[in-house]
């Protein structure tokens, strides 16, 4: 017994020592992420010159618009382009930060727990460099010269813009947590009203209200490599929605994969890279083969000069092409490809996600409003219904509109307009971006937008409907928290909150849970029934209402 405990001890001491190793480890290597050694660029020094509505950094310049958009132009190499966009934007990408690291907050609430999840982001993140090309870096070294010391706890300026350029990744890693959930579509030849590619889509990347406020239009003039548009905010250089003076668009939605082991180029950072040097779908895909990522996407390529569009899919270790054997494609978060099709992870989220159900519904609506135009296009990208016009709810993940994007956008490629949503969500007005006319005249811009062809807000926007989701969302936060902190609920309460959004799953679900913490198991029992009986959008929620059911 003596020799049996002598030796677990030695077991248990070595068992802690490699684990203190590791701790110790992951600490020091957290913060291994450093700058380039790049000398600062004279524009950095110079003074910002501001007018009426804009501002101006040498020809690089910012406004916000009429509609609530930041529309931004930087020209130059890719320090000037990252210093320019950063200095600019020093404002907006200091709000980005601290609704980023509120949001994680929200979703850590312990502050020790947060240290560790950053440290561990950090560590995971920690060879990021290797796999980001040295323009992309040298860009964004440019853009954290304007980033505020206040988040230095989360990592060096230079190394956390690094980590939010993945942020869409791990996010994507975490779609539990439904921070990623897109949908986007192609039409074209025959399912087109003029016979030209018409592409839309929704980008559902959730992490809170605020993160979404400030959205840039941003028009880069790159040294090398073609002249681009994009969808994103301040401090994002990768591409999420991208259309460059080819007519060549990309846009990225996720796919399901195992759980990374360590980084890889990040997605946006690949976007980026087509968007700025490809001008067909092959000399897309060609950059996409290269490319080592270390989550599954799919990525939509459509192209003005092939009048045509196709899915790039990417797993971790295969990269495949999907073109449709008809004039109109739907991606949704699974792949079709004959090479990914039967991979394992792709075989269990089509099983278990509510990926196929999108991805049905659009191709529904996109049958029964055929041929589409760029007002058709924006029109099911603000569905928020279900397969044969059911009422699903409001706020549905089943549904194209969940009211949950970041932002929406149709383009027409061979025309090089654009048409991107206002807030809130797809419900505000479309407006209309000329890209043909900015990329001509640059310093106009006033020639930026076409006001003629905007599109109106959503009629759903001024709608009771609309005014009880948002009531909804309000009563389903404070009866969480009332739950979670074991206090008194009102029956009134529970029935008024149901009543505000009465086709949605989530609110029985909700009331279910409230009425069993006042201890009515009868309630309880009919509500999350009744939740059963309702379009639940993932396998593993309607699993857990009846476990709750069956304890």
């Amino acid at each position: 017994m003596r020799r049996f405990l002598k030796i677990l001890t030695i077991i248990v001491g070595v068992v802690l020592l490699s684990a203190a190793s590791l701790v110790l480890y992951v600490y020091s290597a957290a913060d291994s992420i450093v700058a380039p050694n790049l000398e600062t660029p004279p524009i950095f020094s110079e003074e910002i010159v501001q007018d009426s509505c804009t501002k101006k950094l040498g020809r690089n310049w910012i406004r916000k618009n009429a509609d609530g958009l930041y529309d931004i132009y930087v020209e130059g190499n890719a320090l000037e382009r990252g210093t320019a966009f950063g200095k600019l934007s020093k404002d907006l990408l200091y709000l980005q930060e601290s609704y980023f690291v509120d949001q994680l907050k929200v979703f850590v609430p312990s502050e020790t727990h947060q240290k560790s999840l950053i440290k561990l982001i950090n560590f995971f993140n920690r060879n990021i460099t290797d796999y980001i090309p040295e323009e992309n870096q040298t860009e964004i070294y440019g853009l954290s010269l304007s980033c505020s010391h206040e988040f230095d706890f989360v990592g060096n300026p230079f190394g956390r813009q690094l980590n939010f350029h993945a942020a869409h990744d791990i996010g994507h890693a975490m779609q539990d947590y439904m921070l990623v959930g897109c949908t986007s579509f192609a039409a074209w030849d025959s399912a087109s009203a003029d016979g030209n590619l018409v592409i839309g889509r929704n980008f559902d990347f959730f992490v809170g209200e605020d993160f979404a406020k400030n959205k840039l239009v941003s028009f880069f003039n790159p040294t090398d490599g073609h002249k681009f548009a994009m969808i994103g905010w301040a401090g994002m250089t990768g591409v999420l929605s991208g259309m460059n003076e080819k007519g060549l668009t990309v846009t990225i939605n996720a796919a399901e994969s195992s759980m990374p082991t360590s980084t890889s180029m990040p997605i946006s950072i690949l976007a980026r890279q087509i968007l700025q040097y490809a001008s067909t779908i092959q000399e897309a895909y060609a950059i996409a083969e290269k490319a080592q990522t270390f989550v599954s996407e799919s990525l939509l390529i459509g192209s003005a000069l092939e009048n045509r569009a196709a899915i790039i899919e990417k797993s971790i270790d295969k990269t495949a092409i999907f073109e449709s054997s008809s004039n109109s494609l739907v991606c949704a978060n699974h792949y079709q490809s004959e090479a990914l099709k039967n991979d394992e992870f792709n075989i269990k989220n089509i099983e278990t996600s509510d990926s196929p159900y999108r991805q049905k519904r659009a191709e529904e609506l996109i049958a029964k409003l055929s041929p589409i135009d760029y007002t058709k296009a924006i029109s099911i990208l603000r569905d928020t219904k279900g397969a044969n016009d059911k009422n699903i709810g409001l706020g549905n993940e089943k549904a194209l509109n969940q009211l949950i994007a970041h932002h929406s956008v149709v383009f027409s490629p061979k025309e090089l307009k654009m048409w991107v949503s206002t807030a809130p969500y797809q419900l505000g007005k479309f407006i209309c971006y000329d890209l043909k006319s900015a990329f001509s005249n640059t310093q106009d811009c006033n020639v930026f937008r076409t006001d003629s062809l905007d599109v109106q807000a959503d009629t759903l926007l001024h709608s009771e409907a609309f005014e009880n989701f948002l009531k909804f969302r309000t009563a389903k936060k404070e009866l969480t928290k009332k739950i979670d902190n074991g206090e008194d609920i009102s029956d009134d309460k529970i029935h008024e909150m149901t009543a505000l959004n009465p086709n949605f799953y989530q609110a029985y679900d909700l009331a279910g849970d409230a009425f069993q913490a006042k201890g009515n198991a009868e309630q309880a029992r009919s509500n999350w029934t009744k939740a059963l009986s309702l379009e639940i959008p993932k396998a593993a929620e309607r699993e857990a209402i009846k476990k709750k059911l069956e304890d």
